[in-house]
Parts: structure tokens; C-alpha cells; sequence
């Protein structure tokens, strides 16, 4: 199945049309975020995760580093600027990646890291199945962003940067 989603032509369109349903829904996202009538403000978010973490069946905390990186980054919930700024950007970013196929990797690397990030915060949403989705992205490799500006980003960034170099063939 890897194999043939990292090589398949068939596969490269399929992928296509789910990493721009993927980027649409992230970028559309990040602009309503960022674009709204007033401000994105992640600080309801974080307080209900500090205060109502999640926990286990045994009333356990499920994330108890989560816990931890939350209250020790934003002193507690009283500094969430800085998570305000990098969830709208980075919806935004990751959404235009992936609809442009330009560091589609990198995209998906980085949507998986915010829905994992809203999992360990109690919000299920949309994100178990963006994750499945964009594990589907990650895992096809340069397959994914062929048919985008991948298919000339990435020769050129493994030109310039030879650790980019691996074994999997660009063609």
C-alpha cells in the first residue's frame, strides 16, 4: 500500500484532490481566524484544558506532558498570545502549503502537530479525521505534492541542502 502511494500515478492524483480538500479546510480556518470581527483568542481553549484536563477512564490525567507544556508555556493560561498567533498563522500556512503543494511535507508534518495538540486539549472535532488524512499525506512522501510546486521546491531545496538528500527517488 506505501509503495503504492508513494509511486502510483493514480495515486498522485488522489492525493492531489485530498491534500486541496485538506489545505482548503485548514486555510479557511486560519482566514476566518485571522480575519474575524474581533481577534483569535486561544485562551478559552488552553484555561479549559488546564482546568479540565483530559483523563482516563480511571480519572488518570490521558496527557499529563500536555498538561505540563501548556501550564509551563503559558504561565497558566495567562499568556496565550503567542499560541493566538501560531494557531491562525499556522492554520493559515498549513492550508496554503497543501493547497499549493509546496512544502507539502512540512504541511502535513505540521497539521498533525495541531490536531494532536487540540486532541491533548479535549477538542475532538474534525481532528481524527484531518489526522488520518494528513498521516495519509505524510506517509505518501513527494507522491503527495507532485502535481504542485513541490515538483519543483523540493530538487531545488535538495540541490542547495544536500542532508535533504534520501532514498526515496524524485522524478
Amino acid at each position: 500500500m506505501i509503495t503504492w502511494l508513494r509511486h502510483s500515478k493514480v495515486a498522485m492524483w488522489l492525493l492531489t484532490v485530498l491534500r486541496v480538500y485538506l489545505g482548503f479546510q485548514w486555510a479557511s480556518d486560519g482566514f476566518a481566524k485571522l480575519t474575524g470581527p474581533k481577534p483569535f483568542d486561544a485562551s478559552g481553549l488552553i484555561m479549559g484544558a488546564i482546568k479540565h484536563p483530559v483523563t482516563d477512564p480511571t480519572g488518570a490525567k490521558a496527557f499529563p506532558w500536555y498538561d505540563w507544556f501548556l501550564n509551563t508555556f503559558t504561565n497558566h493560561g495567562h499568556a496565550t498570545a503567542a499560541f493566538s498567533f501560531l494557531v491562525s498563522w499556522g492554520e493559515l500556512l498549513v492550508g496554503l502549503g497543501l493547497i499549493f503543494g509546496t512544502l507539502t511535507l512540512a504541511a502535513s508534518f505540521f497539521a498533525l502537530v495541531m490536531n494532536f495538540s487540540y486532541l491533548g486539549a479535549g477538542v475532538v472535532s474534525v481532528n481524527p479525521t484531518y489526522i488520518i488524512l494528513g498521516g495519509i499525506l505524510l506517509i505518501s512522501g513527494f507522491n503527495s505534492g507532485k502535481i504542485g510546486l513541490d515538483r519543483w521546491v523540493t530538487p531545488f531545496l535538495r540541490s542547495k541542502f544536500p542532508f535533504l538528500n534520501n532514498d526515496i527517488q524524485v522524478d
